[in-house]
């Protein structure tokens, strides 16, 4: 008799990874795929959380791992999801073998779109470090078009993704300039914030093709986020600098240079390259895609941090005051 018969193999898996019996994991895993949903799902949360502090351990293990995005009830696929994007952050080479299945979630229209919006999520991830693994024409449309949802949740983590697409290589959103400029006015600031940045470093490479983009950007100088304000600043100057055409909204950036400082150094860089010159001493981390990668992650922290109140304690969804009995982007108990 199966001595594991109604047990959940999650704590022997992620021992055995840490001791570096890589083997034994993936034959752990495959008896996984033949337990109970709740065994699995309370398997794949544990995962999860060791991917959380110690991604690199999922190296070369998760393959088997993908069939429960696919073969498997939704809770399921949607905690699997979620661990992939817990590698996807921390160790995106590891998540490079399995970008095509991911790509395939995202894709499918008949996923659970918190599903799907989870795999766009981890794709972004290893796009930053492996854009040509991740950002093929099919995969941007997808991300592109999702941008349609009804679900701000949803956007957000699309936008994400563009915009870590962008930060992967600056110029394989050239074409989409037009489309993301199209979400510009969103109701949710992370997803303007996610979209502004995407123009911004898509303009760091390419900046003749955010003529596209002119109208919507400056309609963001007025934004009621900071950041976003910024941001558009910051695309209104490297367009000048490649193409000072009219209109040029030379009055709104000159009482922006009395702004919050974020968005006071992006008003006067954008000042200085329609006229042509440079400041002797001007602020750093403008207009360069390094600089950005940087500053995203603590501005979205920033971004969020109002907006949790009312949220799920887990994972932060915003939830109503009368919200359902279990948060629909984890699928934990409140």
């Amino acid at each position: 008799m199966d001595d594991r018969t109604g047990t959940t193999p999650d704590t022997d898996i992620v021992t055995l990874l840490e001791h570096g019996r890589k083997d034994d994991a993936l034959t752990a895993l495959e008896q996984l795929s033949t337990a109970d949903a709740a065994d699995q799902q309370a398997c794949l949360r544990s995962l999860k959380s060791a991917a959380d502090d110690q991604p690199q351990l999922f190296d070369g293990v998760l393959s088997p791992i993908t069939r429960f995005l696919a073969d498997s009830e939704r809770p399921t696929r949607l905690t699997a999801a979620k661990l992939f994007v817990a590698v996807s952050e921390g160790a995106p080479d590891s998540v490079v073998p399995v970008v095509p299945t991911l790509a395939e979630r995202l894709a499918d229209e008949s996923e659970f779109y918190y599903v799907r919006a989870r795999c766009a999520e981890a794709l972004g991830y290893v796009a930053v470090d492996h854009p040509d693994a991740v950002a093929s024409p099919a995969v941007v449309a997808d991300l592109r078009i999702g941008l349609e949802f009804d679900e701000p949740e949803v956007r957000e983590k699309l936008a994400k993704a563009l915009a870590h697409v962008a930060l992967g290589d600056p110029a394989r959103l050239r074409y989409q300039v037009d489309s993301l400029a199209d979400h510009l006015q969103a109701d949710s600031e992370l997803v303007r914030y996610h979209l502004s940045t995407a123009i911004v470093v898509t303009g760091c490479a390419c900046p003749e093709r955010l003529t596209d983009a002119r109208e919507a950007l400056v309609s963001r100088l007025e934004d009621e986020n900071r950041y976003v304000r910024g941001r558009a600043a910051e695309a209104l100057g490297l367009l000048a600098g490649a193409d000072a055409g009219e209109p040029f909204p030379r009055a709104q950036l000159e009482e922006l240079t009395a702004d919050d400082e974020f968005v006071a150094e992006r008003a006067q860089f954008a000042l200085t390259q329609y006229h042509g010159t440079e400041p002797d001493d001007g602020p750093t981390g403008i207009a360069g895609k390094d600089a950005i990668r940087t500053q995203t992650t603590d501005i979205v922290e920033e971004i969020r941090t109002p907006e949790d109140d009312g949220g799920c304690p887990h994972c932060g969804l915003s939830l109503p005051k009368s919200g359902p009995p279990l948060c629909p982007g984890c699928g934990t108990p409140l």
